[in-house]
């Protein structure tokens, strides 16, 4: 199948491909009253209530359909999240998968790609590490690759949370997103390609987004954190850095207290039980590292749920 371009026409085509696999997730409203500042609405995007646990089901169905499939199948480099979401995806279609993940990920994580009958491989600290092995397993086996975010099709999959947002919450002024390699916020700004304000945040430990826009390209950087298992790629994508440079109003860094504090704040107010890179967002509010301006109505994507806590100390 041709190449779609990543835009709102390539999104509405991809959602309607997707639609019979993938969740319309919830969104609730909430105050940020409630949560101890400001007087701001909020709309919740819950992402974490989508198949697989995370918003990355969108753009593995996206690849696992639109693309040709060999027969040794796929194979998935993930922090645990995308490598949950290929392993489902591929379950509901009859498709082999392979998929590697570092020693970091969360055991809520590597429970969910073994339940969906998955070959596993654990190995390596971080992202690139598992990179490395699917890439070396690829070169051997013929297997199809699904990148975790820096794909076409990965991209217009993630959009699709962009697409269901905005119909269901048409009034927001301004949208936090989460960014690890960057696959979401690329997806979420294609869509409203300016027609809101799109903020990322990234925890310190990971700024892979801020470092690229500091240097004018993608460059690698640290990967680590307390939401290192989502949130830490080695250096963001190719694919998504021109989008982001174009669309994205711009990011803010949070620290890994604030996330732990979002995690708990979700938890003990909305029983919400996300994981941290899943409360990156909303830990950007929480912290007041996004000051909103008095009646800004405001969006946050709760990314990801996959976490063994219950909990958060609330």
């Amino acid at each position: 199948m041709t190449e779609q371009a990543i835009d709102r026409a390539g999104i509405k085509a991809v959602e309607g491909l997707i639609r019979p696999y993938v969740r319309r997730t919830p969104v609730i409203e909430v105050n940020s009253g409630d949560f101890g500042f400001g007087d701001n609405p909020i709309n919740l995007k819950l992402e974490l209530m989508q198949h697989a646990g995370s918003f990355k089901s969108r753009g593995a169905f996206t690849n696992l359909l639109r693309r040709e499939i060999p027969e040794a199948g796929v194979a998935a480099a993930s922090g645990g999240n995308h490598g949950a979401a290929v392993a489902y995806a591929a379950m509901k279609l009859g498709i082999p998968a392979r998929i590697f993940v570092p020693t970091i990920s969360s055991p809520a994580k590597v429970e969910r790609i073994r339940q969906y009958g998955a070959e596993l491989e654990v190995g390596g600290d971080r992202y690139a590490g598992s990179l490395a092995a699917s890439e070396r397993w690829l070169g051997q086996s013929g297997a199809l690759p699904i990148h975790a975010f820096d794909q076409v099709e990965t991209i217009l999959g993630q959009g699709t949370v962009g697409l269901e947002l905005e119909d269901q919450a048409p009034e927001i002024d301004t949208l936090l997103v989460s960014i690890g390699g960057g696959g979401l916020i690329a997806g979420i700004a294609s869509w409203y390609a300016s027609r809101i304000k799109v903020v990322g945040v990234e925890p310190e430990a990971s700024p892979t987004l801020t470092r690229a826009l500091e240097m004018g390209r993608p460059v690698d950087t640290e990967a680590d954190g307390l939401a290192a298992d989502s949130l830490a790629p080695r250096r963001v994508g190719e694919l998504v850095f021109p989008i982001a440079r174009r669309f994205v109003d711009h990011v803010v860094l949070v620290s890994d207290e604030a996330i732990q504090n979002a995690q708990s704040a979700l938890w003990s107010v909305l029983r919400l039980a996300a994981e941290p890179g899943g409360s990156a967002a909303f830990a950007a509010l929480l912290s007041e590292t996004y000051r909103p301006q008095p009646g800004e109505r405001l969006g946050v994507v709760i990314s990801g749920g996959n976490t063994t806590a219950v909990d958060f100390g609330g």
